[in-house]
């Protein structure tokens, strides 16, 4: 029988989200979480975004100025922002903080957000557009060279990233969704496919030619 690894587990936490706290308390909430977190081993910590919330990249900034290892794990929404700015977000908090990010891949969102931005994407051209948009972040953060992309929803022309990125702070970057196309998309930029988890007797149906995820599921915990 084989022994169980530890050190090929990474644990992620949560951070709280300011539509549970009042105003006065939030930011401590979020500080006592990351400490804690970080004090508990964590490899990072997951920052929610949607409608209801405050920015995810401030609340980033929150917790790389109040910890010292723990990464700040932003969910990304490409309906949001521009590939650009997150690409900068990145570059930025390496080069003020010299600490590394994870960006959480969204394709979708709460039905009502979404009716509101008026995305009217469907659900598997979300993901084309989500494969798009992680390679453009990918192509600016990879290289201090300016670089070209087209594709069906984006395209740049001769874009640098300044300042260039450090190499050993490139983001670690999770794909959500466990439907086919999430599981393509998530193999075409090379991502980790995020799953929920289910009771163990429940298996998860997927047709024999969907494709694997490119590497194993991390699973968050509060």
């Amino acid at each position: 029988m084989s022994v169980f690894d530890r050190s090929q587990i990474e644990i992620f936490s949560t951070s709280p989200q300011s539509k549970d706290f009042s105003r006065d308390s939030y930011v401590q909430q979020v500080i006592d979480v990351a400490t804690w977190s970080e004090q508990a081993g964590c490899t990072a910590i997951l920052v929610y975004t949607d409608n209801s919330i405050v920015d995810p990249w401030l609340v980033a900034n929150l917790i790389l100025q109040n910890t010292r290892t723990l990464c700040p794990l932003v969910a990304i929404q490409p309906i949001y922002m521009h590939p650009y700015s997150v690409a900068k977000m990145v570059s930025s908090f390496g080069h003020l903080y010299k600490r590394r990010i994870f960006l959480n891949m969204v394709a979708g969102g709460f039905k009502n957000d979404l009716i509101a931005l008026n995305d009217t994407t469907p659900h598997d051209d979300r993901y084309t557009r989500l494969v798009e948009y992680t390679s453009i972040i990918k192509l600016l953060l990879s290289t201090s060279d300016p670089v070209s992309f087209q594709g069906k929803f984006y395209k740049i022309d001769k874009l640098r990233m300044t300042p260039p990125l450090d190499p050993a702070l490139f983001p670690g970057i999770l794909m959500s969704g466990s439907s086919d196309a999430g599981f393509a998309a998530a193999r075409a930029v090379g991502a980790t496919a995020v799953q929920y988890p289910k009771r163990p007797h429940v298996k998860r149906p997927r047709k024999s030619n969907a494709a694997p995820p490119s590497a194993p599921s991390r699973v968050g915990s509060a």
